[in-house]
């Protein structure tokens, strides 16, 4: 029997890029989440749709339908006083308040004597995900 909108689903998942892991639960408590309240990608979401109890599935989600492409716009180069007391390196992910008070996180991308790249994009953005799940259970 299919997943219905508003069923309680518990997943085991992994997910992988260009097949290195990146996370996995199978070794651990399933993630639970209601079907058709934007929980998990929507990509995904529609992907296990037809999925049962029990069931394990590969899935393959292209970057346009998961995080996007990687969009070169997004990224910004400001000067290094901006970034006084913090400790910078390639990879950092920095937080920061918007003035709707959402959260922005940027990715440390470049840092030079003068000034600090930044890249807004997802960390995923650009990339196709491979999932493999398993459909614990349906509530």
């Amino acid at each position: 029997m299919a997943i219905k909108n508003n069923q309680l689903v518990q997943m085991h998942y992994e997910l992988k890029v260009d097949d290195n892991m990146l996370e996995t639960n199978f070794e651990a408590s399933p993630i639970e989440f209601e079907y058709g309240k934007g929980e998990i990608l929507p990509a995904l979401e529609a992907a296990i749709k037809e999925m049962e109890e029990g069931q394990t599935k590969d899935i393959n989600i292209k970057a346009k339908d998961a995080y996007g492409e990687h969009d070169p716009k997004l990224a910004e180069t400001l000067p290094i006083s901006d970034f006084e007391g913090i400790d910078l390196e390639i990879g950092l992910v920095l937080e920061a308040d918007e003035e709707n008070g959402e959260i922005i996180k940027a990715t440390v991308t470049e840092v030079t004597k003068e000034s600090v790249t930044v890249d807004y994009n997802h960390p995923l953005a650009g990339c196709d995900l491979d999932f493999k799940v398993l459909i614990k259970r349906i509530v």
